[in-house]
């Protein structure tokens, strides 16, 4: 596309240069000619009313005050008595030359100039207009060339998003290109982004429930089924048919683990054991000049070493949207407190201001929900990135606010990647 779209923009600019050149080309050549005419005509009237006046005056007529005062020229005059006075140099090719003639009371005048003089300059008049021509071509494929990279890479740019979704990793990349069509193609994709992340965070929610209830069930039977063993008064049959019971339940309880696991791990998404400190450090590097043109800074406390399964560049989104939050709404020193939990590995910023007002204390995700002025579409989206990697961005403490990011550890992916084992023992 942007090959066609140079192409086509200098072949307008090429026609719309010849249709503009080669007349202009034409109207300079024949007024250079004209006006070497017209100069020959007047040099040829001045000479003959000067040589009129010299005659009735009785001065006499020199050829070399003649020949100075006009420089380049072949200059015959005959008298009224046919005598003749030249002045100049003979042109060595007669016929290559212009000329111009006079005659007034018995006096004749006749002025000669080299063609090629007049040729030469025609040439440079030539050679000025082409030269603006070629500057023109030139400027044309250069403004060319930043239009269709400026109309091609927002495209290119456009098809990698529609990749992405058509993989899965339903991630929004919330750019804009400064072209309305396209900026509506970009909000499109990114509406279909959130739209997909809510649907396999749904997913997941479900699978996470129905693998949950499925397993106190399972518990229960696997308890009842010992309480037969131990209990029967023929144990040599009821313990054979109880033992492959358990086997067969504790098989069918590993099952749901694995599906517990592979509904917190999204194999669509873009997730990598990442080094969690590396991350946090590039955006304080980022933001802290920032904050302390305010007179505010970030601070960051907490256990190092951290790897959390995310994807990096989601990561950083949401935390650039947690400070971006309190550089706009909070106040005082921001900490940004990394720690390892139960089963998670948790990322909490926070700051000193007054925190999140009370009513919109559990909407405060939802989208379009702003505390000030803003789009409401920082933390719904901050959520769903976080969604899309299998963590989760919650609110832990509203005032003053404190959020935290829940990462997947490292060994729960590892058990989402294991093959789910079924059939007998």
């Amino acid at each position: 596309m942007r090959r066609r779209l140079l192409l086509s923009t200098l072949a307008v600019a090429i026609v719309a240069i010849l249709l503009l050149g080669i007349p202009l080309a034409y109207a300079s050549n024949k007024l250079i000619y004209e006006e070497a005419r017209q100069s020959l005509e007047r040099e040829a009237s001045s000479i003959v009313g000067g040589v009129g006046f010299s005659l009735e005056s009785g001065q006499p007529i020199t050829r070399d005050k003649i020949a100075q005062e006009y420089p380049g020229r072949y200059i015959v005059i005959t008298l009224p008595d046919n005598r003749t006075v030249t002045a100049g140099t003979a042109p060595r090719r007669p016929g290559d030359q212009l000329t111009a003639t006079a005659t007034v009371s018995g006096v004749h005048v006749q002025v000669a100039q080299p063609a090629q003089q007049v040729r030469d300059e025609a040439l440079r008049q030539m050679l000025l207009i082409s030269s603006l021509a070629a500057l023109g071509v030139a400027v044309t494929v250069g403004l060319a060339m930043f239009q269709a990279r400026k109309l091609t890479l927002p495209l290119i740019d456009l098809a990698e998003t529609a990749d992405r979704l058509g993989t899965g990793n339903a991630r929004p990349r919330r750019r804009r290109y400064g072209i309305p069509e396209v900026d509506r193609v970009a909000e499109v994709l990114d509406s279909s982004a959130v739209r997909i992340a809510d649907l396999l965070a749904a997913s997941r929610e479900f699978a996470s429930d129905a693998s949950h209830q499925l397993r106190t069930p399972l518990t229960a039977l696997t308890m009842r089924l010992e309480e037969m063993i131990e209990a029967a008064d023929y144990p040599d049959v009821v313990r054979e048919e109880g033992v492959a019971a358990i086997a067969q339940t504790e098989r069918l309880v590993a099952v749901v683990e694995q599906l517990l696991a592979r509904a917190r791990h999204d194999r669509t998404g873009a997730a990598v054991a990442a080094p969690i400190d590396q991350i946090i450090a590039q955006q304080v590097e980022e933001w802290r000049p920032i904050f302390r043109r305010d007179g505010r800074d970030i601070r960051i406390i907490g256990e190092q070493g951290l790897v959390g399964m995310t994807s990096p560049e989601g990561l950083s989104q949401i935390v650039a949207t947690l400070l971006d939050n309190s550089l706009v709404h909070g106040a005082g020193v921001v900490t940004i407190n990394t720690k390892q939990g139960a089963s998670s590995v948790v990322v909490e910023i926070g700051d000193q201001g007054r925190g999140i007002p009370p009513e919109l204390e559990h909407r405060i995700f939802e989208r379009s929900v702003s505390g000030g002025h803003g789009t409401g579409l920082g933390l719904y989206l901050a959520r769903s990135l976080a969604a899309v990697d299998g963590g989760r961005l919650e609110l832990i403490q509203p005032r003053p606010a404190t959020f935290g990011i829940f990462l997947r550890e490292a060994s729960q992916a590892r058990l989402a990647e294991e093959r789910v084992v079924i059939g007998p023992v």
